[in-house]
C-alpha cells in the first residue's frame, strides 16, 4: 500500500464548505505517483506506459478544507496487459472515498497495449489489496 498525504487547498473548497467532488480524481491520482514510476521510472512523458481506461468513485463522506487528508492506493488486481488500483481517502480516521481505477500498459508508438512485464508485475503484486501492512510500503 502507498499512503500520500494531502494538504487540502481553499481552491477546493465548494460553496457548502466542502472539498468539491471534481478534485477527488486529482487527489487520487497524487497517490499513484509510485506506481506511475513502476512503469516509467523518469516520469518522462516522452516514454510513458500508463493510460487510465475506467474511474468510479464513491462518496462517502464529506471532505473539508484545513484538515489532512489520506489516500491509500493498493493494487487490486493483475492482469495480462491492465491491472485495477483500489484507493481510499481517510480524513480524521473517517472513510470518505473509495474508488477503482483501471490502467493498461501501453505503447504510444505502436498505439496498443503491452502485456506488464515481468519485473513489474512482481512490483505491483507486493502492492496487493489485502496484504498485511508488514509487507506493505
Amino acid at each position: 500500500m502507498f499512503l500520500t498525504k494531502i494538504q487540502p487547498r481553499v481552491s477546493e473548497t465548494d460553496g457548502v464548505g466542502h472539498i468539491n467532488n471534481t478534485t477527488i480524481p486529482v487527489w487520487l491520482e497524487a497517490g499513484r505517483e509510485e506506481i506511475f514510476k513502476f512503469f516509467t521510472p523518469s516520469l518522462d512523458f516522452e516514454d510513458w506506459k500508463m493510460v487510465i481506461v475506467n474511474l468510479n468513485t464513491d462518496y462517502v463522506d464529506q471532505i473539508f478544507y484545513g484538515r489532512e487528508a489520506f489516500v491509500s492506493t493498493w493494487v487490486q488486481k493483475i492482469g495480462n496487459s491492465s491491472f485495477i488500483l483500489y484507493e481510499e481517502i481517510h480524513q480524521e480516521g473517517r472513510l470518505c472515498v473509495k474508488a477503482t481505477a483501471a490502467y493498461v500498459n501501453f505503447n504510444q508508438e505502436t498505439q496498443s497495449t503491452e502485456r506488464i512485464p515481468e519485473h513489474i508485475r512482481l512490483l505491483l503484486s507486493q502492492h496487493l489489496y489485502g496484504q498485511s501492512e508488514e509487507s506493505s510500503k
